[in-house]
């Protein structure tokens, strides 16, 4: 039920977004070409001590309108705590709708950045013997949650930016593998 929720409410704000956008007869004629409209980046994480996560998440994608963006990527974590450690990987699909572009625009007060909402949907593979908390489990299985919430976005240069998103877990979390939010740093260019 969460699951059909969620995609619902992507699909609403794919929906609205592209209502948005006054329909002409000339309008794949104003359209950046493909290779304009493709970003790739990503995110990479550090943290060492009595827990040690190492993460790394490329991203590819491509604008569809101004204010759409798709992506995906693959994902690979390292995990070590004092119970053992474990290798996480999968792969992400993200949908980004950017509700405001820039906010200096709505108010003036020097802060170019922009604000959007974030769906992500990650397909892990998960150690058996780590997650189910029975050594004697052998191989892996694999394990989906859809994320989502909200972020800004701040310009780098003429297409990078960097843009900070704090993600919720919809669908679960029984692996406690998200933090609650997740906050992620991501660099597009």
């Amino acid at each position: 039920m969460k699951k059909i929720l969620a995609l619902a409410f992507c699909l609403a704000m794919a929906a609205a977004a592209a209502g948005q956008v006054p329909v002409t007869e000339n309008a794949a004629q104003g359209r950046p070409p493909v290779k304009q409209r493709l970003f790739f980046g990503g995110s990479f994480g550090l943290q060492f001590g009595t827990v040690t996560n190492i993460e790394v998440a490329p991203l590819a994608g491509i604008w569809l309108l101004p204010r759409i963006a798709v992506g995906a990527g693959p994902s690979f974590q390292y995990y070590k705590d004092p119970f053992g450690r474990t290798a996480i990987y999968g792969g992400r699909t993200m949908l980004q709708l950017t509700v405001v572009q820039d906010l200096n625009n709505i108010i003036p007060i020097g802060l170019n950045m922009g604000i959007f909402v974030n769906g992500e949907y990650e397909l892990l593979s998960l150690q058996r013997a780590f997650f189910m908390n029975n050594p004697e489990s052998d191989g892996r299985f694999l394990y989906g949650s859809f994320l989502a919430g909200a972020g800004i976005s701040q310009p780098t240069g003429k297409k990078s930016s960097m843009n900070l998103s704090f993600l919720w877990s919809v669908t679960g979390n029984e692996y406690g593998i998200y933090d609650t939010p997740e906050i992620r740093v991501e660099f597009y260019f």
